[in-house]
């Protein structure tokens, strides 16, 4: 394991605490209105920010301080970032789950099927993710931060994808910019982004104090105070959502919500002049037929 790390100068440390201050003030915000109930995974996430932040930081400054033993705190630092690292990514992943299921509530069928639809690409992800590595064939110290950075590689691209389709249906969906999923679906767009940017120009061994690591500690405060205007702010309810039997999301949603059940569905076809006519035909045979055997009785 190289040591990559060094202590933070004065503008970093603060950034650092106000960022804490606001995961502080951001999972108090959000158990006091109770939102933990509609999003357990959100409040497990935020709940691992607020307790593993100041525990992280202070690893850091004592990894960094050369009178202490390095062979000790370096490598406790080391496991306890990826440790966090991995639990983030995974409780990430259910955290795209709620957030969809909770923009698509009016829409039973299509909630369900899609949550079919993470589960496999998640499945996937992970495949492709532990091929990679093995392939590689990188020492002990290698595989953990290769396993982590892979798997939230995978979870921000489920994020992205999450956010760009919550943009280009929130007409279809009657979904206002002011709803809470969408305000936690653009706060984890904004970080899945920033993330991919930090690892496209990122270098070995990047110093925690270079301008890179502030823009990049700049975008996660932004991310930030956007979730505290929308946990702040009175929560605007959805109203019942009516649809008209013709159109196309209320017959996809018939549809998904039929598949793996077995359920038959009536599909309302236009009328017919030609098949009517033969109806009525029909019926007057059997009129005609049924009069007769009552005279012949």
């Amino acid at each position: 394991m190289e040591r990559a790390y060094m202590p933070l100068n004065f503008t970093m440390s603060l950034m650092s605490v106000l960022e804490f201050l606001m995961w502080v003030a951001l999972g108090t915000i959000f158990w006091l209105k109770g939102f933990q109930r509609r999003f357990p995974a959100m409040n497990a996430y935020l709940l691992l920010r607020v307790l593993s932040m100041p525990v992280m930081l202070g690893f850091l400054y004592l990894q960094a301080q050369p009178s202490l033993p390095q062979e000790i705190f370096f490598p406790l630092y080391f496991y306890s970032y990826w440790t966090v690292y991995v639990a983030s990514a995974v409780m990430l992943y259910f955290i795209c789950i709620e957030v969809y299921r909770a923009a698509l509530a009016p829409f039973s069928g299509l909630s369900r099927l899609g949550t079919v639809v993470f589960r496999w690409a998640a499945l996937a992800s992970v495949i492709v993710s532990l091929a990679t590595i093995a392939r590689d064939h990188h020492g002990a110290a290698h595989i953990i931060p290769d396993i982590a950075i892979g798997l939230m590689r995978s979870v921000s691209i489920l994020e992205l994808c999450l956010l760009g389709f919550l943009c280009l249906s929130m007409n279809v969906l009657r979904l206002s910019v002011r709803d809470l999923p969408f305000g936690i679906a653009l706060g984890f767009g904004l970080m899945s982004a920033n993330d991919f940017i930090q690892a496209s120009l990122i270098v070995s061994n990047l110093s925690l104090n270079a301008p890179l690591q502030f823009f990049y500690e700049t975008m996660i405060l932004v991310s930030l105070g956007i979730w505290l205007g929308y946990f702040v702010q009175p929560e605007q309810v959805r109203e019942p959502l009516v649809m008209p039997a013709n159109s196309t999301i209320y017959r996809w949603n018939e549809i998904a919500a039929a598949l793996g059940h077995g359920t038959k569905i009536a599909v309302r076809q236009p009328a017919n002049g030609f098949f009517l006519t033969d109806v009525e035909r029909v019926v007057e045979k059997v009129l005609t037929r049924n009069l007769q055997g009552n005279e012949s009785k």
